[in-house]
């Protein structure tokens, strides 16, 4: 596309935010300015990064003069606006008031656009500006472009992805170390990885949020974080790991969207983020540490596989740079901006309805006929078992036998009712864990 006779020879650029992903950010439309320019067509030009205190020391310090305290002010003067505050408020509020003028804006706020996402697509699409937000999910893994734009003729059927770091780590050094959580979390703290208050990724808040953006490009539909089922990784032990491994898997976090059926055939989506089991073999498997990876199933595509750093400042910069340089380039060459749309009326379906396979580890008697009652309560309530084994219990508290049993694929619903009725037999003394299993 020519650039207009008439374009702008620089654009003025409002930074919100100079965290760590914000610093980077400042960092590279200072010392990339010329291969911004010859990119772009015209100069970026940082006009002022807003912060709450203009005084404190970060991991990259721009011009003292660009500090302020003022966003408003930044806002209003901008031609395009980056977001890297976090959280809802007042980020939200900065955000609309720059759509409403007319404003692209880029952010990387994942627990916002979760919550808030179709108020902010609606003020975008009312004044033509952009919205775009691909640092918000997985880092500098280019995934939000390709879901909209490589696969938008294609019909995605599911994507599933390791989308916290924290947690990747945590369960990374339980598995292949044998840590336990609260060593593994210690270690992540330390090295940088995990906050002083880890709540956010330990409990899967962090990656719902991300499952819900996914699935809203994915499926072209809007969802909300309230519509994603959560858990956490506090309560996976050594025991869980043990057993996955002497199965054959490891143990990860996923954050799962998926298209499915409800119980009377309506199709939807299902959104989900929870411990998971997956075959050494999966691609997923094989990802360590801190780092993100996000697995895609297409009906002409197949399946696709992106990784890469998750997390950090660098990284994530990076990702806020190519949505600032493609909002740039539109600005200066001319067309209209690269707006989400929903194409689909896809409802979010009861999580209950999520259809996988299931690892159920029980202590029981150890005595004749457990085995014989406990298949019954599966059978009772239509889930299949695969496998079954059955190992002495180590725990003196706990005399009997373990019982490992690996489940066909059911329904979430049966397996609740089938893991309650199990509980309620008194050949049963506790039913440990239950774990989903997928990539069979």
């Amino acid at each position: 596309m020519p650039q207009h006779t008439d374009a702008p020879t620089a654009l003025k650029v409002a930074l919100l935010g100079g965290g760590t992903v914000g610093s980077q950010t400042a960092r590279i439309l200072t010392e990339d300015a010329d291969i911004l320019r010859d990119r772009v067509g015209a100069d970026l030009e940082l006009t002022g990064i807003a912060v709450r205190d203009t005084g404190a020391t970060r991991d990259w310090q721009a011009d003292p003069a660009l500090y302020t305290t003022d966003a408003e002010a930044l806002v209003a003067g901008a031609d395009v606006v980056i977001e890297l505050m976090g959280g809802i408020e007042p980020a939200r509020t900065l955000i609309l008031r720059a759509l409403a003028a007319g404003t692209s804006v880029v952010t990387g706020n994942k627990a916002l656009l979760a919550q808030h996402g179709e108020e902010l697509y609606a003020a975008a699409a009312a004044t033509g500006a952009q919205l775009s937000f691909e640092a918000a999910v997985a880092g500098a893994i280019p995934i939000l472009r390709p879901l909209r734009d490589s696969l938008g003729g294609d019909r995605v059927t599911r994507v599933m992805g390791i989308a916290n770091g924290t947690t990747n780590f945590i369960l990374d050094r339980m598995d292949s170390e044998g840590a336990d959580f609260d060593d593994a979390l210690a270690e992540a703290q330390r090295l940088g990885y995990a906050e002083a208050d880890p709540t956010a990724d330990v409990e899967g808040h962090d990656a719902a949020a991300k499952a819900a953006i996914l699935a809203t490009i994915a499926f072209g539909a809007p969802y909300t974080l309230d519509q994603v089922a959560v858990a956490g990784i506090t309560a996976i032990t050594a025991e869980d790991n043990a057993a996955a491994a002497e199965a054959g898997y490891v143990i990860k976090l996923l954050a799962i969207a998926e298209r499915g059926r409800a119980a009377d055939g309506a199709e939807g989506a299902v959104l989900r983020v929870h411990p998971t089991l997956l075959p050494r073999e999966h691609p997923l498997a094989s990802v360590r540490g801190a780092f993100n990876a996000v697995f895609v199933e297409a009906e002409n595509a197949g399946e696709l596989m992106f990784y890469g750093p998750g997390a950090g400042g660098a990284p994530t910069a990076s990702a806020v740079m190519g949505d600032v340089v493609s909002i740039a380039q539109r600005i200066v060459r001319g067309g209209p901006a690269r707006l989400r749309t929903p194409v689909t009326a896809l409802p979010a379906l009861d999580p209950a309805e999520a259809h996988t396979s299931f690892m159920v580890v029980l202590r029981a008697a150890d005595q004749p006929g457990v085995l014989r009652r406990v298949a019954g309560v599966f059978e009772e309530h239509g889930v299949s078992i695969e496998t079954l084994r059955q190992v002495p219990s180590e725990r003196e508290d706990a005399p009997g036998a373990s019982l490992r049993l690996i489940t066909h694929r059911a329904r979430q619903r049966d397996l609740d009712a089938t893991v309650e009725a199990l509980a309620a037999l008194d050949v049963v003394h506790e039913v440990a864990s239950v774990l989903r299993v997928e990539g069979n």
